[in-house]
């Protein structure tokens, strides 16, 4: 037997899981949804550019706002509107692939227990719960729900020399878009969540200690534990009341 194969005999090399048909969909779901979302920000970026270049400032809105804004900007120039119209034109059929995605995302949710169950945590939505779903696949791959925050690179790159040992910025390994979603559920729960909620109060004092930037990452890796967790023990998240100062 080849060395390589003695060490395959002994283990020494871990199995690598294979993806579902079904995971595959959801993620390529995902990932179109992403992409459509990336365009439709860089297009209304564009818009916003040009509209400022000729003086014309159409704010801070989004959505339909956002929409009405420029066509009121654009009406009494029409020079400006040769060029605005057809990026808006472009905008809107994006806007309305993206709630084409929605629609899909919500239905495949609905009928998945377990995408409904992680949605019980705080800050999870459909986009995350099926992300998170589709890159964990099966929860017994992790003997401990901490390997979760590292397989998504949502722990900190430790850097070792001499006497040298520091963490550093996460690792960025894993999955990006499952990540990403960690991230923003996290800034949900920061800034949206208004129940008086122990885990916002554990993320508020790091805030305070190392900053808003270490605390939504924290917060991220402290929910990829929690979404282990409640799948593996089928239970409902369960509510716990902030402390009292």
């Amino acid at each position: 037997m080849t060395q390589k194969g003695w060490r395959r005999w002994y283990g020494w090399y871990r199995s690598v899981h294979v993806k579902s048909l079904d995971a595959h969909q959801a993620r390529s779901l995902l990932g179109a949804r992403a992409q459509l979302v990336g365009m439709r920000t860089r297009l209304s970026n564009m818009v916003r550019g040009v509209l400022k270049t000729f003086g014309l400032l159409p704010g801070a809105d989004r959505g339909l706002r956002f929409d009405r804004r420029v066509e009121a900007m654009i009406e009494d120039a029409p020079d400006v509107a040769l060029i605005v119209r057809p990026l808006l034109a472009t905008w809107r059929q994006l806007r309305e692939q993206i709630a084409v995605f929605d629609t899909t995302v919500q239905r495949r949710v609905k009928r998945d227990a377990t995408c409904r169950l992680l949605m019980t945590v705080p800050g999870i939505g459909a986009l995350s719960a099926l992300a998170f779903v589709s890159t964990i696949e099966d929860p017994t791959r992790f003997a401990r729900s901490r390997s979760v925050g590292a397989h998504l690179g949502l722990t900190p790159r430790r850097y070792q020399s001499g006497e040298m040992d520091r963490s550093g910025h996460i690792s960025g390994c894993g999955d990006v878009l499952a990540r990403t979603l960690m991230y923003e559920a996290a800034i949900v729960i920061l800034h949206r969540v208004k129940r008086p909620l122990h885990l916002k109060d554990w993320a508020l004092a790091i805030v305070e200690r190392a900053g808003p930037g270490k605390a939504r990452v924290a917060l991220a890796r402290k929910l990829s534990v929690i979404l282990h967790s409640v799948w593996r023990s089928g239970e409902p998240f369960r509510w716990e009341p902030a402390t009292v100062a």
